[in-house]
């Protein structure tokens, strides 16, 4: 293979020599970690950090900005460039409030020009071939960047992985549905396929890090959760990925068709009804003139739709697909924190949670009887758990019952309860800092548990099992009272905590698929 590099004589000949891409370097032998790497488009040059031992390439784009004609549009092949473009920095995260980034001590520069990845890589030669680890952020699907600084793959591509993580564009630009987008062939998962455009780009180019392309392992927490279940249906992500890791969030619950209490992933119907309000609100007449408005007044306009079930990039909703063996088969790792519900709920009164129950209809009274909500402190907690359980633990368990019932690959489910106050739960994304390795608390107990679950992460993005050396036994989600690992002081595998609230989510969504399929 040719060095991009032009041939010189002398010392600058062997200038070109030390600055070639990866793939020069493997097939002359050398073992010289190369910042010059030859991707889709041309080439590009990273950086290493204080540990040499880890080069990062930041900012790398995936495809066309999506601006102008290309607002709400399914995204397309990156432009090449002339020369080596600067890898070192990251790219503005999509267009967003900054709330979220302001609580992450993220960078606050946002741009619609946002189809940008970054990877992370310890190889030395294009040989290793080392096993992938894709990161899909969170935020509601309204908020986050790659650019956070937990999300940093530094310490966890130490561990023999190549890390990536991609930005994606995010509410109304990310997943507006409007009847003229479907007759354009466009049904409002754009950022989804923003997604699935960055696992083509690892297919097509890891393999220049060190990377493996066929063993990719996509994880996410959050709305990058959801989406990570979401491409385990998707027939546009089929055989891009080889494992899923989804922390806190999936979707299994029925469609939503009208306002249903507990249904989350819209139908597409439903989803164009909203974007034809929010273009009235807009004071657009047409997708022309909402694509010719500036960035921000779409921004302003405060909607932040979810992905929709489109019969293409989301066919049907997840519980349905997995029944009819519909969906990309591969070791599933899931689960939720012990407080995940904590920043979602508000101090709760006793009448607010029963109002609450009572949007569940015929359900009301088992959930009133399996969350202890007489008095005040009571309801407070009964709230943070319903929404835990119903938004994250249930889909988490729904998944890993499922996936080991109807799947040919195993199944593997946690409980993160990892606590720095006795009285008080792991919150929503605590795991993540630990799993990448950016633990800014130097206790004895934090680090374990940063170790302990790298491990984990990194180990089933290897093999497709969690399980090695001097670690815990972790076994796998048989039948539907399987057991889960606890991630806390002692970890273990244990009946799930909070089996028998789940059972009363399961029921409920069970008696809304009756009612749906009933004449």
């Amino acid at each position: 293979m040719k060095s991009l590099v032009m041939p010189f004589s002398g010392k600058a000949a062997l200038l070109a020599l030390l600055i070639a891409p990866l793939s020069s370097l493997a097939d002359e032998g050398k073992d010289v970690p190369a910042l010059q790497v030859r991707v889709t488009g041309g080439t590009i040059e990273g950086s290493t950090g204080t540990d040499a031992s880890v080069r990062a390439f930041k900012g790398i784009p995936f495809a066309k900005p999506p601006v102008g004609e290309l607002r709400w549009k399914a995204p397309q092949p990156a432009e090449a460039w002339d020369g080596v473009k600067k890898a070192t920095t990251y790219a503005p995260g999509p267009i967003q409030e900054s709330v979220l980034n302001l609580m992450l001590g993220a960078p606050t520069d946002f741009s619609e020009d946002c189809l940008y990845l970054n990877v992370w890589t310890p190889a030395k030669s294009a040989g290793e071939r080392l096993p992938v680890m894709y990161w899909i952020h969170g935020g509601a699907f309204a908020m986050g960047s790659t650019s956070t600084p937990i999300y940093d793959g530094s310490q966890l591509t130490k561990r023999g992985v190549v890390v990536v993580s991609v930005g994606y564009r995010l509410g109304a630009f990310g997943f507006l549905a409007h009847p003229e987008l479907t007759k354009e062939g466009g049904k409002g998962n754009f950022g989804l396929l923003d997604q699935i455009a960055g696992l083509k780009w690892v297919r097509e180019n890891i393999a220049a890090f060190g990377g493996d392309p066929g063993c990719v392992t996509i994880f996410g927490e959050s709305a990058g959760s959801v989406s990570v279940g979401l491409l385990a249906t998707s027939p546009k992500a089929k055989d891009l990925f080889h494992r899923v890791i989804a922390q806190s969030g999936s979707s299994f619950s029925p469609p939503k068709t009208a306002n249903e209490a507990g249904h989350f992933v819209p139908t597409l119907q439903l989803a164009e009804v909203e974007g034809v309000k929010f273009l009235e609100k807009l004071g657009a007449k047409d997708i022309a003139a909402a694509r010719a408005l500036p960035a921000k007044k779409v921004l302003k306009g405060g909607f932040a739709p979810m992905p929709c079930i489109d019969a293409d990039v989301v066919p049907m909703d997840s519980h349905t697909a997995f029944l009819r063996g519909e969906f990309n088969d591969t070791p599933v790792m899931t689960g939720s924190n012990s407080d995940d519900g904590g920043m979602f709920a508000l101090a709760t009164t006793p009448g607010r949670f029963r109002e609450t129950a009572a949007t569940f209809g015929e359900h009301a009274d088992k959930i009133l009887a399996a969350y202890p909500h007489a008095k005040w402190s009571e309801s407070s907690r009964a709230g943070k758990d319903a929404i835990r359980d119903i938004c994250f633990a249930w889909p988490a368990w729904t998944w890993a019952r499922l996936q080991s019932a109807h799947g040919k690959n195993k199944a593997f489910l946690y409980y993160y309860d990892h606590r720095n106050s006795p009285d008080k739960g792991a919150d929503h994304g605590a795991e993540i800092a630990y799993i990448f390795g950016n633990v800014a608390r130097s206790k004895p107990a934090d680090r374990a548990m940063s170790d302990l679950v790298s491990s984990y992460w990194v180990n089933f993005a290897k093999t497709g099992d969690p399980n090695g050396p001097g670690l815990p036994e972790w076994t796998a989600f048989t039948g539907k009272s399987g057991k889960a690992m606890d991630l806390d002081a002692q970890p273990g595998m244990h009946p799930v905590p909070n089996l028998e609230q789940l059972k009363v989510w399961d029921a409920y969504y069970e008696s809304c698929r009756e009612k749906a399929q009933a004449p």
